[in-house]
């Protein structure tokens, strides 16, 4: 694999980390998922390479950037890499942005003339804002747990209170759910006393599942507040973002389904999809 160099943009008070596969292509600037870092885009590094000047941000509150929770609000973050686009990488970029980064990225690409082609994966729009968040399975799941670990004072590890109270558990077995969480957790917790500063390991536990952990050690739950209490979108309707769109629009997702309690197992519904695509003059009716 080539050379990936970890660098730091420091600027106007933004601290951004970020990963750089230098060459001569055009430049691809990668905007990861809540929870995790710009690491976990290391696995297709190597494929993208072949046709991408690389670069991987950690947002605000992940990672080596900046933790600072009045910073967390898409406004900010986007304007600080929009910043970092135009005096490091000053060109044009192909942006891609999944989940939360998804959100970064519309709007960048929204309120900003540096992004040539636009890729969303799974963004939560229109779902994770307003009354809606409330029915989403990031509120019941990593906001809800980031505004409880907030609220305590006995526990300080947030990747093990995390893991022992994530909604995962729901779809273990009822009548062995209880029997295997113990167990799980306690490997959990010997794993993190003798790896304290390592991503997080399970025996048993999914590899998968275990990704959504990757790079959790540096995670702010002030971030997931930030969800949690609707001040991530800093007031600006998912609506209006999309409208502003002018360049070329590709959205992916995942397939949407609900639990019995009503609650959207995905980042978005099939209305939302359709309803972005409406709103983005540039994206494929496909």
């Amino acid at each position: 694999m080539k050379k990936v160099d970890a660098k730091i943009f420091n600027e106007h008070n933004i601290v951004l980390n970020y990963y750089e596969m230098k060459n001569n292509k055009q430049p691809l600037v990668m905007l990861h998922a809540q929870g995790v870092c710009a690491l976990n885009f290391d696995n297709v590094f190597k494929a993208l390479s072949e046709r991408y000047h690389i670069y991987a941000i950690d947002c605000y509150g992940h990672g080596a950037s900046l933790h600072d929770k009045e910073k967390y609000d898409v406004r900010t973050i986007g304007d600080g890499i929009i910043r970092f686009i135009k005096s490091e990488i000053k060109a044009k970029v192909v942006l891609l942005g999944h989940s939360s980064g998804g959100l970064l990225a519309v709007y960048i690409a929204a309120y900003s003339d540096v992004c040539k082609q636009l890729f969303l994966e799974d963004p939560p729009l229109f779902a994770s804002q307003g009354k809606r968040r409330f029915k989403t399975y990031n509120y019941i799941d990593l906001s809800s747990i980031c505004n409880s670990f907030i609220d305590q004072k006995e526990e300080d590890d947030f990747v093990l209170y995390y893991f022992s109270r994530q909604k995962a558990w729901d779809f273990f077995p009822e009548k062995s759910r209880d029997k295997i969480r113990a167990k799980m957790v306690e490997m959990a917790k010997k794993y993190r006393k003798k790896n304290p500063t390592k991503d997080l390991k399970v025996l048993f536990w999914p590899k998968a599942a275990l990704s959504a952990f990757r790079g959790m050690n540096q995670y702010d739950p002030y971030f997931g507040l930030a969800f949690y209490n609707d001040t991530f979108h800093a007031g600006i309707l998912h609506e209006e973002m999309l409208g502003n769109i002018t360049c070329k629009t590709v959205i992916m997702k995942a397939k949407s389904n609900y639990n019995n309690d009503g609650v959207l197992l995905a980042a978005m519904s099939e209305e939302d999809i359709k309803k972005a695509k409406t709103l983005i003059k540039c994206c494929p009716s496909n």
